[in-house]
């Protein structure tokens, strides 16, 4: 639930300060998340969650600079966000859980296992594959209200594009 915020942070720090600021506040998110990871996850996890949250959070900041003009407000953290979060949950589900990355560390048995894609739909994948799709749709789901405080936000936080 809490990842979409990264997101809002990152995008209404690119909104005022462009995205020099918005890598900076990438690179501390990183090192914190990293910190983190490292106490409290196994290396294969900590490795994965690291990865997906800097290589997503960068391209977040790219895309939110190329759309910042866009007529529709909701456009830029919408998308940006939203492509963001494909290539988390991508990098970090593949790495984290995926067979062919077990050089990385060993894979959990339990989330290699199939089942049924998100227990509804035909045909099977390993469990992590349902992990990632459940994930990727909280996230969806949670950036979507948060346009609700970016929407009221960025009318506070002026952009600086207009003001330099």
């Amino acid at each position: 639930f809490t990842y979409p915020v990264a997101f809002l942070v990152t995008d209404l720090t690119n909104r005022h300060f462009g995205p020099r600021g918005a890598r900076g506040v990438v690179l501390v998110g990183f090192a914190i998340a990293v910190v983190l990871s490292v106490a409290l996850a196994s290396p294969r996890i900590a490795l994965a969650s690291g990865t997906a949250f800097f290589v997503a959070q960068m391209l977040d900041v790219a895309i939110f600079d190329r759309l910042r003009n866009s007529p529709h407000w909701w456009r830029a953290p919408l998308i940006s966000s939203t492509l963001g979060s494909v290539l988390d949950t991508v990098l970090f589900f593949s790495l984290a859980f995926a067979a062919q990355f077990t050089w990385l560390g060993a894979s959990d048995p339990f989330a290699i296992e199939n089942i049924p894609v998100m227990g509804l739909l035909a045909g099977e994948a390993p469990r992590w594959v349902s992990w990632a799709l459940g994930d990727f749709a909280v996230k969806i789901l949670v950036a979507l209200v948060l346009l609700v405080p970016y929407w009221a936000l960025r009318a506070r936080i002026t952009d600086r594009a207009v003001n330099p």
